[in-house]
């Protein structure tokens, strides 16, 4: 059975489409989708992560308003929302257009002066793929809305913002590793963010120099992060680190995981260790251009957050097993889980034929065929 191939299209003409809809653009803005190569659920837990961002990305087109009124509409969508910007607040909007909305308050919130204004967004992110399609629709709105106000803000200032446009508007409660590598990913470059400081800094990643692929693999098991497994988890990693009197997980320990009672904690407590260090590894591996580690790395990983964080699903546990099988060096679910996307590290001679052996995987199982995204590490959040 074949996969789907998911392109992210011509950034060009798609700009140049979406900037007929609104009237005197502004600008048309992108923002990536992410992949994470290894490192998660560690952003919450003050820990470290690697993401890549991906070449799929949302684009906003901005135009300003004579008066105090904010519309928002998606090419993917026929409904449109419209609102006073004094009127969005947290639970004041619904629905998808919650996160447009809520970026326009949280800037608000911040101290920015916004127009009224029109915006149309296209999402080329898979949705329901683990690939934060909605950090790349609230990054591409900021910077859209941020153009509209006439300033000019470093992308890094953003972080917050859209972190709370996510989790106190839209009701999605994210670690901030989306938004950052959404705003800050350069290509050619994963980005390594350490949480217990909020710094990131820039780390070589290219595969194919190694005659590597990496292939993403879209399950179709939807995922979302609002309904309640994400926050559970989040949830049990805090209790944690109470009973353990720490600030965060960050700094917890392997030996330490035996003072807690609860067996479930113990498990999530030792995902985040053991998920901190394979990131480290992985680094350390890719200054050595020892990319078997690499893969290495990934498979633990997966089998860490199959069976301690509880966060897989049938669905990738069959694509990541099948990807190994074939051949590839390794493979991991990725994102926040219960259901998403995979990656594979494959030769890239085999990356057809492995692509191949997970849609007749899943075919024999009568599942959804599922979707393989090209995954080059790409540029972040940008005007088009």
């Amino acid at each position: 059975m074949e996969v789907d191939h998911v392109g992210p299209g011509d950034p060009v003409e798609i700009a140049a489409a979406l900037a007929t809809r609104v009237t005197d653009p502004v600008g048309v803005f992108a923002a990536p989708g992410r992949v994470n190569l290894i490192g998660e659920h560690t952003d919450y837990n003050g820990g470290l992560c690697l993401p890549i961002a991906l070449p799929h990305a949302t684009y906003a087109a901005v135009a300003r308003r004579d008066d105090d009124r904010l519309t928002v509409a998606s090419v993917q969508r026929d409904d449109r929302f419209e609102s006073r910007l004094d009127d969005i607040a947290p639970g004041a909007v619904a629905g998808w257009a919650s996160y447009v909305a809520g970026v326009a308050w949280a800037l608000r919130e911040a101290g920015h002066d916004l127009p009224g204004m029109d915006l149309v967004v296209d999402g080329r992110v898979p949705l329901g793929a683990g690939l934060s399609s909605s950090a790349a629709l609230v990054c591409s709105a900021a910077l859209a809305m941020i153009a509209a106000a006439g300033e000019d803000v470093p992308p890094d200032h953003l972080v917050a913002p859209t972190m709370r446009a996510e989790a106190e508007v839209a009701g999605a409660p994210t670690g901030g590793m989306d938004q950052t590598v959404s705003l800050l990913g350069t290509a050619h470059h994963a980005l390594l963010i350490d949480f217990s400081d909020q710094t990131s800094r820039q780390v070589p990643w290219a595969p194919e120099s190694a005659g590597l692929t990496l292939l993403v693999v879209d399950t179709r098991a939807e995922h979302a992060l609002v309904d309640g497994g994400y926050a559970a988890r989040r949830a049990d990693c805090e209790a944690a680190a109470t009973q353990l009197g720490l600030g965060s997980l960050r700094d917890a320990t392997e030996a330490g995981i035996e003072r807690l009672a609860d067996d479930r904690l113990r498990r999530r407590v030792r995902h985040v260790v053991t998920e901190i260090a394979r990131v480290e590894q992985v680094v350390g591996a890719l200054a050595a251009d020892d990319w078997e580690r690499v893969g290495r790395a990934f498979t633990a990983s997966h089998a860490s957050m199959r069976d301690d964080f509880e966060i897989s699903c049938d669905e990738l546990d069959l694509a990541v097993e099948t990807a190994v099988a074939g051949g590839a060096l390794g493979a991991r679910m990725t994102g926040g889980g219960f259901g998403g996307s995979a990656i594979a590290l494959v030769r890239s001679d085999d990356a057809d034929r492995v692509a191949g052996r997970i849609g007749a995987a899943f075919a024999d199982r009568n599942w959804p065929a599922p979707g393989v995204l090209p995954a080059p590490a790409s540029a972040g959040a940008r005007r088009v």
